[in-house]
């Protein structure tokens, strides 16, 4: 049997948000720079925000929730909205001997607030 580790997987998709988990490619990328000890800085393309969460479906379904009561999906330039109410679109994560110093259900979650999922996403490794 031959296993493949998949780089990173949908950990949630629904009406108004959609949830990958890039651990396992951020890992990749910390593991394969050669730094010793260092923090990773985990940045979102425009129309996402990343954060550091536990992969729950329940969270899932209770922030969609809640995002909707807050702005609702017809309001103009939602996804916008959204990004400032949550904050900061980067994570700080500290890393040693190349791995990262998460918890252990940790895992980096890239949210988008739109059908798209979006993929974009760079690490800048400071060692």
């Amino acid at each position: 049997m031959t296993s493949v580790e998949i780089p990173y997987s949908i950990a949630a998709a629904l009406p108004s948000l959609s949830v990958l988990d890039i651990t396992n490619e951020v890992a990749h990328e910390v593991a394969g720079a050669g730094f010793g000890s260092g923090i990773a800085y985990i940045s979102s393309g425009t129309d996402s925000l990343v954060r550091v969460n536990e992969r729950e479906g329940g969270f899932f379904h209770d922030l969609e929730a809640l995002l909707l009561r807050l702005v609702p999906e017809e309001t103009d330039a939602r996804e916008r909205l959204l990004a400032m109410l949550l904050g900061p679109r980067t994570e700080q994560i500290p890393f040693v001997e190349g791995r990262l110093c998460l918890g252990r259900w940790q895992r980096i979650m890239l949210f988008s607030f739109d059908e798209s999922c979006r993929s974009e996403w760079t690490v800048t490794l400071l060692g």
